[in-house]
């Protein structure tokens, strides 16, 4: 593959992605990855800082969730711009066009306890940063934080669902649903 060719963040985390799940995470250098892109080591450090980053990116989700809470209409409900959040997500993050990929990258962190804890720690932020984004919204503290928790808890059942359902549905509209679901389900506790 020549170095000039297009998509060389995308070309990196292929080839990243396709040594972790050979090699295993630890035994997969940045030279390995940039190699087997076809790429050099400065072209991998352009893209990104270390091979965490890889699978953790550089907070893109935290700003791409911020940024749909603030755009929410004025007069949603706390749990209504966690929804728009959650759309977001879908539209960005959790496409179609992506599955595949996000489904080795979740192997590969599986199969790592301290890429488990990264990822945890991810999403740790990731809800902090709804609870933020909520809060500059004016909604008090404890409401924020309630409903940032969910919106965690929504998002984390509608990847399970989204990453194993074969069929078009998409991330949006299952955690849609999903987000319908525990609403009853906290009406009823």
């Amino acid at each position: 593959m020549a170095r000039w060719e297009p998509n060389a963040a995308a070309r990196l985390a292929d080839a990243a992605l396709e040594l972790f799940a050979e090699r295993g995470y630890d035994n997969t250098t940045v030279i390995d990855i940039a190699q087997r892109a076809g790429l050099g080591k400065t072209t991998f450090f352009r893209h990104f800082q270390d091979k965490r980053e890889v699978l953790f990116g550089r907070g893109t989700v935290d700003q791409l969730v911020t940024a749909a809470v603030a755009a929410a209409p004025p007069a949603a409900t706390p749990l209504e711009a966690v929804a728009c959040a959650l759309d977001a997500m879908g539209r960005e993050v959790f496409t179609l066009e992506r599955r595949d990929f996000i489904a080795r990258r979740q192997a590969v962190i599986l199969a790592n306890p301290e890429l488990q804890e990264r990822e945890a720690l991810k999403n740790l932020g990731l809800v902090a940063a709804m609870a933020d984004a909520l809060q500059r919204r004016g909604v008090p503290e404890l409401t924020a934080r309630v409903a940032a928790e969910l919106g965690a808890v929504v998002s984390s059942i509608a990847f399970e669902r989204w990453s194993r359902n074969p069929t078009e549905e998409t991330f949006g509209e299952i955690a849609r649903q999903v987000l319908v679901d525990v609403r009853a389900s906290a009406a009823v506790c």
